[in-house]
């Protein structure tokens, strides 16, 4: 039974291991930026797709101004969460936890039991 526990979270854990090194980012395409984040600026240090702003003060002057955080306009369904990105649509929606996946949060997670052999399941949809 233990070794079927191991095996089990083996298993998951290289999962989840291929998907954050499937979005990794090369050496060069690295930088430190700020993106709004759920109506705050958030700063790090990543890939530069990520980042639309270049320091914290320009992404608070994006915030005063409301005009420029196409967050503001609630892209995200279903209880997704946007955050800005300086590539298009300048936006991208976190729907972790939200039983729904897809670009916009508008997909219903299928049941494990729908998915047909060969088929991909949202990582979205992976309840831990």
């Amino acid at each position: 039974m233990q070794q079927r526990i191991v095996l089990g979270a083996f298993c998951l854990l290289t999962f989840f291991g291929l998907i954050y090194l499937s979005r990794a980012c090369e050496l060069d395409q690295t930088q430190h930026g700020c993106r709004i984040d759920n109506g705050q600026c958030s700063c790090a240090y990543g890939c530069k797709s990520e980042f639309r702003y270049a320091t914290r003060k320009e992404c608070q002057d994006a915030l005063k101004g409301r005009s420029n955080d196409i967050c503001s306009r609630q892209p995200c369904q279903n209880g997704g969460s946007c955050t800005q990105v300086s590539t298009m649509p300048q936006y991208k929606c976190r729907c972790e936890g939200t039983g729904y996946w897809g670009n916009r949060c508008q997909r219903l997670c299928p049941k494990p039991e729908q998915v047909t052999a060969g088929a991909k399941f949202p990582h979205e949809c992976v309840v831990i």
